[in-house]
């Protein structure tokens, strides 16, 4: 693919061809990003959504491909440290949602905000643009059943279908959509979206909305 410039991504990766899609797909499997197959459900272990998104929703995240790919290391990283599980994840121009086992969500959010920090000064600092607002405050929220559980990662794992980066969930590279289809399969990936449609997410629950 060839070098990311300025241009947004939210913009750039709907005017790539099939070829350059292919290209970034491929060298994100080929990273191994840390996740673990889904679980069976079990009450009170600590499972949360971890949402977090840009001031007004600017996409500050997507300058380029190669913040893309750079952040989501730096955040899986982070989430790692204090997750005995990640399930699900996506990152998206504006915003992300990480499903992750933990015992320690507080310090999570702790060291999320740390993250945030970070990476608003190193961007302020490429795009000149110091002072800038650049994040809301990360937040969890509590999976409360197993319907909970699965219509959530589901919801991650369709987000960038959600808001029109792609068509299918494996064609998004910011995302371990791709490898939970392939260890899962489609058979029970489509069943399992029939058992917990998604079109009506977060009436129960209240999770973020993005």
């Amino acid at each position: 693919m060839p070098s990311t410039t300025p241009e947004r991504l939210m913009y750039r990766w709907r005017r790539m061809t099939a070829t350059q899609r292919e290209h970034v797909l491929a060298s994100r499997k080929q990273e191994r990003l840390p996740w673990h197959s889904p679980p069976h459900y079990i009450s009170d272990t600590g499972f949360y959504l971890i949402t977090a998104a840009c001031y007004e929703h600017r996409p500050v995240i997507g300058h380029s491909c190669e913040r893309m790919t750079n952040f989501e290391s730096r955040l899986l990283g982070t989430i790692r440290e204090y997750a005995q599980a990640i399930f699900a994840w996506t990152v998206l121009p504006n915003h992300y949602h990480v499903l992750t086992q933990t015992s320690q969500a507080r310090r999570m959010l702790l060291q999320l905000g740390q993250l945030h920090g970070r990476m608003s000064y190193l961007w302020n600092g490429e795009e000149r643009s110091r002072g800038r607002k650049v994040w809301c405050n990360a937040a969890e929220t509590a999976m409360k059943s197993e319907r909970h559980y699965w219509a959530t990662l589901l919801y991650v794992l369709h987000n960038a279908v959600r808001h029109g980066y792609v068509q299918r969930w494996q064609d998004w590279p910011y995302s371990n959509a791709a490898q939970w289809l392939d260890t899962i399969g489609h058979d029970r990936a489509q069943r399992l979206w029939r058992e917990h449609p998604i079109d009506e997410y977060g009436a129960e629950w209240d999770p973020p909305e993005l």
